[in-house]
C-alpha cells in the first residue's frame, strides 16, 4: 500500500474531531489531578514551596529516568530540538482482549490525542501480547479490528499517528527472541504480574509467554528508538525492564564491538523514559473503588466499555457501589467510591472539581448517579458514532493499518537489522553490497 494513500474520512470521523476541537477537557484533567493531589497530598499552596517541591520531584525523576511533560508543551523550551531534526518518538498500545472501556480512554487514549500533535506517534493493537492467556480466535480476530476502529473514534488521526497492528510488523516477534536471548530470566521472575497470575492458575496452566512477555513488550519500544512511553504505575516495572535490557545489549554487542563487524558502532538501542501525563487518570471499578477497571474483571458491571448502549451504561451506574457516608465529598481515603464516581462525572463534563463539589456536596446518591450516566451517555455518543462509521467502511479501515504497517516496518526493519548485524548474524543475501 504506498504512503500517498488518501484516505476517504467517514463523515462520522469529521464529526468527531471538531467536537474534540470544543472540548475545554485539558483544563479538568489538571483539575482533577491537582484537586487529588492537594486531597490526598496535603500540598503546600505558597509559590515558595510549590517551586522547591517540583525541582526536588524533577530531579527524583530525571535520575528515574522519568519524564512528566507539561500541560501546554511536552518539549521544553530548553531542551527543544531544532526544527530540522525529528521530533521526540512515542509508542504505545492496547491489547484487543475483551471490550475497551472508560479507564482505557480516559487514561491512556484520550492523552494519545494530545501526543500525536507534539510527537511522531506509533500506535498499535497489541495481539501478540493477547495470546499470552487462552483465548478464542474469532475472538481475536474481531476485537483486532474493534481496537484499531475504537482508536480512531475516540480521536486518534491516521494522518498525523501512525495505527497498526502489532503482527503485522513481523520484527517485533524477531527481535523479542533476540532480547530473550540476552535477558537473565531472573529478571522475569522478578516480574509482579507474572507472579500474581501464576499464582492464580497454577504453574502447570500459564504459558511460557506469560513468564516472556515484558521481553517482546521491551521489542515493541525498542524497535522504534522510542524516546517516551506513556504508562502507568502498574506498567513502571515494566518499562524499568526495558531500560535494563536496552543497556545490556548496547554493552554487549554495541560500540566498538559493533564497529568491528563493519557497523556504525555507538548504541543499538535508544534507552526510553517514561511519559508520566500530567493529565491522567486513573479509573476504578464500578463494583470495587480500590481495583482498577479491567476488561480482565469477570463482572461486567465492574466497567463502562466504550461501546455500551445508554440504557446499559445507566444501569451499570445505578448499580455502582457507593457508601453510607451523608453528602458526597472527593479525595478522602476512606470514600474510595466517592472519589472514582467524582472523578469520572469531573473528567467527562469538563467540570472542574471544586465547582462540581459546590454543585453536589449535598445531593444524595440517587440523583448524582443519575447525573453521571447522562454525562457518560453524552460523552460517549459521537465516540460511538464515529466507530460504528469507521467499522462499516472495511476499506478505510483496512487502508489505516496497511499505511501504519509500512511506515512502522520501514522503522522497526532498519534497528533489527542493525541489532542482528550488531549480534554478528549473516546479512540476508537480498541486503548485501
Amino acid at each position: 500500500m504506498p504512503t500517498s494513500v488518501l484516505f476517504r474520512r467517514p463523515l462520522a470521523l469529521r464529526t468527531m474531531q471538531t467536537y474534540l476541537q470544543r472540548q475545554s477537557l485539558a483544563t479538568a484533567y489538571t483539575e482533577f489531578r491537582t484537586y487529588q493531589g492537594r486531597s490526598c497530598c496535603h500540598l503546600s499552596k505558597t509559590p515558595s514551596q510549590k517551586a522547591s517541591r517540583h525541582q526536588h520531584s524533577c530531579a527524583a525523576q530525571s535520575a528515574a529516568g522519568v519524564v512528566t511533560e507539561p500541560a501546554t508543551s511536552p518539549v521544553s523550551s530548553q531542551t527543544q530540538p531544532p526544527a530540522a531534526a525529528r521530533r521526540k518518538r512515542v509508542l504505545s498500545g492496547v491489547q484487543p482482549t475483551g471490550t475497551l472501556h472508560l479507564g482505557n480512554y480516559l487514561g491512556a487514549i484520550r492523552n494519545w490525542v494530545n501526543l500525536q500533535e507534539l510527537y511522531e506517534t506509533y500506535f498499535c493493537v497489541v495481539d501478540l501480547h493477547a495470546i499470552t492467556l487462552p483465548h478464542e480466535p474469532k475472538a481475536l480476530l474481531e476485537s483486532t479490528r474493534k481496537s484499531a476502529a475504537t482508536y480512531i473514534a475516540c480521536g486518534i488521526d491516521p494522518e498525523k499517528a501512525n495505527i497498526f497492528v502489532q503482527s503485522h510488523v513481523s520484527a517485533h516477534a524477531e527481535l523479542a527472541w533476540l532480547l530473550s536471548c540476552a535477558t537473565p530470566i531472573g529478571w522475569l521472575r522478578k516480574m509482579v504480574q507474572f507472579k500474581e497470575k501464576s499464582q492464580t492458575r497454577g504453574a502447570e496452566e500459564v504459558s511460557t509467554g506469560l513468564l516472556t512477555y515484558p521481553v517482546l513488550m521491551a521489542a515493541d519500544i525498542l524497535l522504534y528508538q522510542t524516546d517516551v512511553v506513556p504508562v502507568g504505575n502498574d506498567q513502571m516495572q515494566h518499562l524499568e525492564l526495558t531500560r535494563d535490557i536496552a543497556e545490556r545489549m548496547n554493552t554487549k554487542y554495541g560500540g566498538s564491538k559493533w564497529k568491528k563487524l563493519g557497523g556504525r558502532g555507538g548504541r543499538i538501542f535508544k534507552v526510553p523514559d517514561a511519559f508520566i501525563a500530567p493529565v491522567g487518570a486513573r479509573i476504578m471499578s464500578l463494583t470495587e473503588g480500590t481495583s482498577k477497571m479491567s476488561k480482565s474483571a469477570e463482572l461486567d458491571a465492574s466497567r463502562i466499555n466504550l461501546l455500551d448502549d445508554p440504557k446499559l451504561i445507566q444501569q451499570k451506574v445505578k448499580r455502582a457501589k457507593t457508601d453510607t457516608f451523608e453528602g458526597l465529598e472527593f479525595g478522602n481515603p476512606e470514600r474510595p467510591e466517592a472519589t472514582n464516581l467524582l472523578g469520572i462525572y469531573s473528567l467527562c463534563t469538563g467540570i472542574s472539581m471544586d465547582a462540581l463539589l459546590d454543585e453536589v456536596r449535598d445531593m444524595r446518591w440517587g440523583q448524582f448517579k443519575s447525573n453521571l450516566a447522562d454525562a457518560i451517555v453524552a460523552h460517549l455518543e459521537p465516540i460511538q458514532q464515529t466507530y460504528h462509521d469507521v467499522i462499516a467502511d472495511k476499506t478505510y479501515l483496512d487502508q489505516v493499518l496497511a499505511k501504519g504497517a509500512e511506515e512502522a516496518n520501514k522503522t522497526a526493519n532498519f534497528t533489527l537489522e542493525n541489532c542482528r548485524q550488531a549480534m554478528g548474524f549473516t546479512p540476508k543475501y537480498g541486503d548485501r553490497q
